[in-house]
């Protein structure tokens, strides 16, 4: 097979290509429009005129695709709307009629939701908002399709405080959310609202899961059985995530092409027998696409499930083909239609993961085939299995070490012993779910469902439990993932027709790769730096040098999470906890941290770290020290900083509240 001599496989390297230039250079609408009618217009002319395809025309017809990219990626901004909100007077308070999209995880504070603006001050606007609404007593969750009126301020979404955290409001930037809305006391649930086919589902499956909670499934079998039919994860325990996590099978809790791709197979066999009617082959492909849809459906019509879903509708339709090369084409073909509709989706770690999977299967999996064919049937088909799992892991892992930094080297076990028995898993308990709705689901086959679902979170958690296997807490870059695509792309090459031209070129990228190594260690040898960190109750100052890394804190419990990102990004080696001090002299500037004694030495022109909501007279402090800067992290309550905000304005002293501005950097 040769995957880039396929128009469509060059059409959606092309369409990304676009996709790629406008998120990074942001260029106006009118330019992306013009430039794309130019380039239209050019190939229709040369199209018009010869007789023959050139190397010219198709360079303009791959043109013209990546100007598409930039184009539908200009259109897709939601600021580019008119009626966009950002485009509107926003600022204070507003009256905000908004209609809730989807159904996020809750923290321990609020309800979280994504809501569409319906109007803005009874005139229209359109829009999408991150809406909190506080767990208490008196609140009631809303579900999809509710409308609320609420009178309230837009506000940013906090950005991340610490270094190298998760940055949610660039992810939310990505899906076209900009603010939040807090509804507090402020808001009222509206009647009347109109329903959609997301709705529809989601109160289908709502109605669902209140079956499921009441035939007997044990609290974490029923977990997992929501998150595996229903894509239902809020109320999988924190612990047996992680066991999915390290066993490398979290996979299987989210609802997404692996189970898509699975349940297409199972129905391929069931109705088998259609193929010997008439136009059977025609009836078959209707029924499969109906069924995927059916079920995409049930569980709620969630984005990731309509992604995959899609993307399986073109896989069925590559089968009905029955072409050596239909599945490859096809499913490229499936991405362009994807990212032509909504090319933020590029950005979307489930589409990265589905389409790398998927891609690396079609493509390798046919080659370690070869390499052994049992003669034994039962050896044949674990050795088909092994060759399937290898190809997947080998697609989605530059990815997987990029987001989460760590490899389950026994992945292979865990898919050994689920993934042959997943259909079967999959198949029951969508009979279950249908008896459930029902009102028939008999005893004995509730007792039989918990203990399959036992039986796998058992294997799961021993798989967990062999952490000498599990590789973690891997430093891996954009520019690591990228070669490290290259090299599968040229490993692909190399193994469907070894020559010396692409062992030449596998082994250059290989050296490049190392040189990046070499670069980026030498970089971590030579960094030296002092950083206040942000963290609730507690005074955290960091210090690294070079790959070692000093924290120094005023209480033993510290965010773990916050210095395990930092020890991965910076490739720190060593970690070492320390009391805090009373000052730090750092480049030529004294720190001076203040705490709760409100004792502090003299020196003039230092930096003052005011911590534990001290109780001192600022005024007297700023008089005898004159400090060049006052500090505030997240130890003290954010009534006292804004007293210590106001002092300073007054005084004309610079000052730094890390609960807004993030970390603090000596220079």
């Amino acid at each position: 097979m040769k995957p880039f001599q396929f128009i469509s496989v060059k059409l959606t390297l092309c369409i990304i290509t676009g996709i790629l230039i406008q998120t990074a250079l942001n260029l106006p609408f009118y330019i992306s429009f013009f430039a794309l009618s130019a380039s239209l217009f050019t190939l229709g002319i040369l199209f018009k005129t010869s007789k023959k395809r050139t190397v010219t025309f198709g360079a303009i017809a791959a043109f013209t695709v990546i100007l598409l990219g930039v184009f539908i990626t200009n259109i897709a901004n939601p600021k580019n709307n008119t009626l966009h909100y950002n485009n509107k007077n926003f600022v204070n308070q507003h009256l905000w009629h908004l209609k809730v999209n989807e159904v996020l995880k809750s923290n321990t504070y609020d309800h979280k939701y994504i809501a569409t603006l319906i109007n803005l001050d009874n005139q229209n606007a359109t829009g999408n908002f991150l809406l909190n609404l506080p767990i208490n007593k008196n609140t009631k969750e809303l579900n999809v399709d509710d409308e609320i009126a609420v009178f309230a301020n837009a506000t940013p979404i906090n950005k991340p405080l610490n270094p190298h955290q998760f940055n949610y409001a660039l992810y939310l930037k990505d899906l076209g959310i900009y603010h939040k809305i807090e509804a507090e006391n402020n808001y009222k649930l509206l009647s009347n609202s109109k329903k959609t086919i997301r709705g529809t589902a989601a109160l289908i499956k709502n109605n669902i899961i209140k079956k499921l909670n009441n035939v007997g499934f044990g609290a974490e079998e029923l977990s997992i059985i929501k998150a595996l039919l229903l894509g239902e994860r809020n109320t999988v325990q924190t612990e047996t995530l992680d066991a999915y996590k390290n066993a490398g099978a979290v996979h299987i809790l989210a609802l997404s092409g692996l189970h898509i791709g699975i349940l297409l197979v199972v129905l391929q066999f069931l109705l088998s027998p259609l193929e010997y009617l008439p136009k059977g082959k025609t009836i078959k492909l209707i029924i499969v696409v109906l069924l995927l849809w059916g079920f995409a459906f049930i569980a709620g019509l969630s984005s990731s499930l309509i992604r995959a879903v899609t993307m399986f509708t073109f896989v069925a339709y590559a089968m009905f083909l029955n072409r050596p090369t239909s599945s490859f084409n096809i499913l490229a073909l499936s991405l362009f239609f994807i990212l032509l509709c909504k090319p933020n989706l590029l950005f979307s770690v489930g589409l990265q993961m589905s389409y790398s999977a998927v891609f690396s299967i079609v493509l390798f999996n046919p080659l370690l085939k070869k390499m052994w064919e049992p003669k034994y049937y039962l050896t044949n088909k674990i050795w088909q299995l092994l060759t399937v799992s290898a190809a997947a892991q080998l697609g989605v892992l530059p990815i997987s070490l990029y987001y989460f930094h760590q490899f389950p080297t026994l992945f292979f076990i865990t898919n050994l012993a689920i993934i042959p028995f997943l259909g079967i898993i999959l198949s029951i308990g969508i009979v279950v779910i249908i008896l459930a709705l029902c009102s028939a689901l008999p005893n004995f086959l509730v007792t039989f469902y918990n203990t399959i679902i036992f039986s796998m979170n058992s294997v799961i958690k021993w798989v967990a439990t062999q952490e000498a296997f599990l590789i973690k807490a891997i430093s891996f870059n954009k520019i690591q993932m990228l070669f490290s695509y290259i090299f599968i792309t040229l490993l692909f090459l190399f193994l469907a027709k070894k020559s010396f031209k692409r062992t030449a070129w596998m082994l250059s990228i290989i050296l490049i790769y190392q040189t990046c190594l070499i670069y980026y260690n030498h970089q971590a040898f030579n960094k030296e730096e002092l950083l206040i960190l942000h963290q609730n109750k507690n005074t955290v100052v960091i210090h690294q040098s070079g790959k070692e890394l000093k924290v120094h804190s005023s209480d033993s419990i510290i965010n773990k999470n916050t210095i395990q990102n930092i020890k991965i990004a910076e490739r720190i080696n060593n970690v070492t906890n320390y009391k805090l001090k009373n000052n730090y002299n750092y480049n030529n500037n004294l720190l001076i941290i203040v705490d709760s004694l409100a004792t502090y030495p003299k020196n003039k022109n230092s930096i003052v770290l005011l911590t534990q909501s001290t109780k001192l007279n600022l005024n007297r402090l700023i008089t005898e020290i004159k400090p060049k800067q006052i500090i505030a992290d997240g130890s003290n309550y954010k009534s006292t900083v804004a007293l210590w905000r106001s002092t300073c304005l007054k005084r004309k002293i610079p000052f730094y509240y890390t609960g807004e501005k993030g970390y603090y950097t000596f220079n």
